[in-house]
């Protein structure tokens, strides 16, 4: 434990940041999650409704550099891979 007061305050915004982007990871993951689910019954709308909510969550945690950009962009591309797939 840190005896200084800034590290203190250091230790325990980091435990708060922690727990905000475990929180936001858990939510991206569900909504890919729904958005594969919808794509394996080939429910055409419902899974372009998902694929949006999806992309807007990966998004903003490639923005946030919870995760990297390169990973966003190769589950956003899989995703609309699906899509496409499920469409035709």
């Amino acid at each position: 434990m840190p005896n200084i007061k800034s590290a203190k305050k250091r230790v325990l915004i980091n435990e708060t940041q922690r727990e905000k982007q475990q929180a936001f990871k858990t939510a991206m993951r569900s909504a890919i999650k729904e958005f594969n689910k919808k794509a394996d019954n080939k429910d055409v709308e419902g899974a372009k409704e998902l694929f949006q909510l999806a992309v807007k969550k990966v998004d903003k945690a490639a923005g946030k550099n919870m995760i990297h950009k390169n990973t966003a962009a190769r589950v956003k591309s899989d995703m609309q891979q699906r899509l496409n797939d499920i469409a035709q």
